[in-house]
């Protein structure tokens, strides 16, 4: 981008100031706040060349020198509403074949201990559906779906059979979400019948997830300012079963500890309707009385974790979430929950990897990811080189059409997020905002990019050592509290060619300013290079903690110009024979993605 020297004399700088050795952002002092400042030697004005963009950490003053105008007002760091859900659902019609419950539907809820007058109350009826198990209609219970009144989606429930089917492309809610709207307190289940069951003992504000014990929780996103943020306290009442604690699990890392409380249900009970059953309603209301607070974190028995100890025994250590990318595969896998550190030589390729890696864990795994990143604004800067990852052509006129663009924009709306706070880029405040995100959003994938461009402000006393321990280890818990994969980059000191080979050594983390706990507090720890000569980008994994995840190598990609993918490929160990061509992947991904909404489940 070309800079205006006009605009930066107007704000106090000149265009020979720059130091034009640094592709970090420079730092400068500020025009505006200098002169009032105690600590007259703080340089507190942050000078982003690469993109003509100026903000001072300490009073907040910015400004763009580029020649071209604004994009927008991506630029900016004024904190924007989250946008709502753009996505256009369907309603569902009308049913011509929809009736009040017969006598023997009524028998059925009966002898689940569901009265007439609770199934008349909640609006269930009935109505003939096809099945794709069936292939020919079926008799089903309807339960309806409303939001502020307005009916969203319906469940259709097999009278005989135990088979499920949401409306196809209608919106996901939760069922009774209406009911939750401004009591203190609300009761999460896995499914109607749990609710219906602590409806008969007494409890109007229970809701239940709309298709059964899902980890993905996107739906959620919609309500959890207007139902769940005033909630001084929120009882999970999932099953017992495996795949009841995972929803456990991921409501707790939504709403956060403090707020929920642990339903249980006894020896022999996996449910809230089965409780119902053998000991009746108010066996319920003491199980919401005797609900247990999530465990002391950091504390920990044998008992705590039961079920994961079972789990170990029966399958064994499982390998984390691999990316499809080659030899990488093979050398590492990840998990929610741990620090990443990656470093290497500015310009060879840190941010597009994390990018890569982040695109492919949102399509794969559905893992909502949020970026700190100055260096990455303007969005409308780093959204293309998404886009492009996405799509598989280039961000251009012509070559990637307007319908990809639009269904690539309301993808990334809906799955990535950049955090830019205007009061300053201290590690708190950044994860203050990240915090919000898990909340809000769900984001499972946290990266800060980079390291040199947070503030850090050592504290009198402290030792750089001891501050960049203390800062490493704030990131860490933030991971395990909030089950996040966190990735840091950080650039390594000013690395020396090697006078034979006139080439830069592959970095390591213990060659990151500072401090040996880059390395040490990293669960896994990787260093980018890009090898101009030969065309190839080398993903050195230097660590990884624990072996069933990983183990340190080398794997080897080259970069797509037209879409900005690392396509995996093997290098020749001999000189006399040419590299192996990598298999080229422009398709579409998003095109690939299958819909989640509306299916069986």
């Amino acid at each position: 981008m070309e800079i205006d020297e006009n605009k930066l004399e107007k704000n106090g700088i000149k265009l020979n100031d720059r130091d034009y050795t640094k592709e970090d952002p420079q730092k400068m002092f500020c025009p505006k706040c200098h002169e009032n400042r105690t600590h007259q030697g703080n340089k507190s004005l942050a000078v982003y060349w690469h993109s003509c963009y100026a903000k001072c950490f300490n009073c907040g003053h910015e400004f763009f020198f580029g020649k071209t105008e604004k994009i927008g007002t991506s630029h900016q760091t004024k904190k924007q509403p989250m946008k709502e859900d753009k996505k256009t659902y369907k309603k569902p019609t009308a049913l011509r074949n929809e009736t009040a419950p017969d006598e023997k539907v009524l028998a059925w809820f009966a002898s689940r201990g569901i009265p007439t007058e609770v199934v008349a109350q909640e609006g269930i009826t009935q109505a003939a559906r096809t099945f794709q198990q069936s292939g020919h209609p079926v008799r089903c219970i309807l339960f309806s779906y409303t939001v502020n009144g307005e009916l969203t989606n319906r469940k259709y429930r097999g009278a005989e059979q135990k088979i499920f089917m949401l409306e196809s492309g209608a919106k996901l809610t939760p069922w009774r979400i209406d009911h939750i709207k401004d009591t203190p307190e609300c009761i999460i289940t896995e499914g109607e019948m749990d609710a219906l069951s602590f409806i008969v003992a007494g409890r109007d504000d229970v809701i239940s997830v709309p298709n059964g014990a899902q980890k993905n929780l996107t739906y959620l996103d919609d309500f959890i300012e207007s139902h769940f943020e005033n909630k001084s306290r929120i009882y999970i009442a999932a099953d017992t079963d495996s795949k009841g604690l995972e929803l456990r699990a991921e409501l707790v890392r939504r709403f956060g500890e403090e707020k929920c409380r642990i339903v249980t249900y006894g020896e022999g009970c996996k449910d809230a309707n089965e409780l119902l059953l053998q000991q009746g309603a108010e066996a319920l209301r003491q199980a919401i009385h005797e609900a247990k607070e999530v465990p002391l974190e950091g504390v920990f028995t044998a008992s705590d974790v039961k079920e994961e100890l079972l789990g170990l025994f029966e399958k064994g250590l499982q390998k984390g979430a691999t990316l499809d990318m080659g030899d990488l595969d093979e050398l590492l896998s990840l998990e929610v929950g741990r620090l990443m550190i990656v470093t290497g030589i500015p310009g060879d390729g840190k941010s597009e990897f994390l990018d890569e890696m982040a695109v492919r864990f949102s399509l794969k795994y559905d893992w909502r990811c949020a970026w700190f990143s100055p260096e990455n604004f303007p969005v409308t800067l780093h959204h293309p080189k998404l886009i492009e990852k996405l799509i598989g052509k280039r961000f251009k006129k012509g070559l990637m059409n307007p319908l990809e663009l639009d269904a690539a924009i309301g993808y990334l709306s809906q799955n990535f997020f950049d955090i830019l706070p205007e009061e300053g880029y201290r590690v708190d405040t950044i994860l203050e905002r990240a915090e919000t995100l898990v909340r809000r959003k769900g984001i499972r994938v946290f990266i800060l990019d980079p390291y040199n461009c947070l503030e850090h402000q050592i504290p009198s006393g402290q030792s750089e050592t001891q501050y960049i321990s203390e800062f490493l280890e704030k990131l860490r818990s933030f991971a395990r509290r909030r089950q996040v994969l966190v990735i840091l980059a950080a650039h390594p000191t000013k690395m020396k060619k090697d006078p034979m080979s006139g080439k830069f050594p592959v970095p390591t983390m213990y060659d990151i300013s500072g401090s040996a706990a880059f390395f040490n507090k990293a669960d896994f720890g990787l260093a980018i290079e890009r090898d101009r000569a030969r065309g190839v980008t080398r993903v050195h994994v230097q660590k990884v903690k624990f072996r069933h995840l990983g183990q340190p190598g080398v794997a080897s990609f080259q970069y797509n110009t037209c879409c900005g993918r690392f396509v995996p490929m093997q290098e020749s160990k001999s000189p006399d024979i040419p590299d192996e061509d990598p298999k080229w992947d422009n398709s579409n991904w998003l095109a690939k993605k299958m819909p989640v909404q509306g299916e069986i489940f």
